[in-house]
């Protein structure tokens, strides 16, 4: 199984990441997309770990009961790979080779650009287009992952009741998702916009320009850190402060002494995230931000990074324009449209 396949059938987008399964499912008419079905299912603590999953069975049981609650009955999934655990090269091929010839060559070439046995990776590619300058060759887009994420992630699909078709890059997932905000965003055609998910436990910058990924980093921080505080100031459990933080019934005294503190904390990651994009690049500034995850809904952040940076900020929404299913609940959908961002791109793999 590659990287990248192609699909027809129903693709429920199934998003692991360190607390919970975000799954989706969409449909198309003409140009329009719909929500078919989606769910949200927490993960018990430690079953995965920073982007790697250490209890299979534990994430295919919350991938089962995130299925069974989204009331899909959709039987192939797509999962992705993260960033840091993919390799992803651009390179040069003679534009008249057929499928079957580029996958040789590619195979043979692979070898130049990935620094483990090849027999040990999961390899794909996808020609992009003519190289600019050179109508005689053209750009092929090379995706590598060591055999065991992907086979890691299928295995967990399959525990969760579905046939893994598609396992991606969270990247790629992040642009095809990106493709439908990109038009609301008053950004110059090749400007560059960052793309901050803040999770429960990561926080991934990922830096788009013309709508195609040019820079990935992660860092530990996120969401936890928030419920952590509250448990340890309030003195509840895990659940409890996972629970107060969404729907409220916390002192007064909440928003200024834990919230705002991370939330400052926050806006310090995002800087800190483009210091290092900054540093590495040609580039000083980027147009725009967009903030993803779970800690993206938190009110009044996207206005406190505006703010703090000087650099207009608004808060991802890749479902904004789509219509919803009988089954979907218009205003949870709205609570968790941030953090599913990954879970739509690859849901998005469905219409290839």
């Amino acid at each position: 199984m590659g990287l990248v396949t192609k699909t027809q059938a129903p693709l429920i987008g199934v998003d692991i990441s360190s607390t919970a399964v975000k799954l989706l499912q969409l449909a198309r008419n003409g140009d329009r997309y719909r929500v078919e079905h989606y769910a949200v299912e927490p993960l018990p603590p430690n079953a995965v770990s920073e982007k790697n999953i250490v209890e299979v069975e534990a994430v295919g049981e919350a991938i089962r009961r995130a299925v069974a609650r989204s009331g899909s009955r959709a039987k192939l999934g797509a999962a992705a790979v993260a960033a840091s655990a993919a390799i992803t090269k651009l390179i040069a091929m003679p534009a008249g080779m057929d499928e079957d010839e580029m996958e040789s060559q590619i195979e043979l070439e692979a070898v130049n650009y990935i620094p483990y046995p090849v027999e040990e990776v999961n390899l794909d590619f996808e020609v992009l287009g003519p190289m600019p300058g050179n109508s005689e060759m053209v750009q092929v887009l090379l995706a590598a992952s060591r055999s065991e994420n992907v086979e890691v992630r299928a295995s967990a699909l399959e525990l969760g009741g579905l046939t893994p078709k598609v396992i991606d890059v969270e990247s790629f997932a992040i642009e095809n998702a990106y493709a439908l905000m990109a038009g609301s965003l008053n950004v110059p055609p090749d400007g560059l916009v960052a793309l901050v998910d803040v999770g429960a436990t990561m926080t991934t910058l990922n830096v788009l320009r013309g709508g195609r990924s040019l820079y990935s980093r992660e860092q530990v921080f996120g969401g936890r850190q928030l419920t952590e505080e509250v448990m340890r100031r309030y003195g509840l459990s895990y659940e409890e402060a996972g629970l107060a933080k969404r729907q409220g019934g916390l002192p007064e005294s909440y928003e200024v002494e834990v919230l705002d503190p991370f939330k400052e904390a926050m806006v310090q990651q995002v800087s800190r995230l483009l210091q290092f994009f900054y540093a590495g690049s040609e580039y000083n500034r980027v147009h725009h931000v967009v903030m993803a995850g779970g800690c993206a809904a938190i009110p009044g952040i996207a206005a406190m990074v505006e703010e703090q940076l000087g650099v207009p900020t608004s808060v991802a929404n890749p479902l904004a324009n789509m219509t919803l299913g009988p089954r979907v609940q218009a205003n949870a959908l709205a609570q968790d449209a941030p953090a599913l961002m990954i879970a739509c791109g690859l849901a998005l793999r469905s219409f290839d």
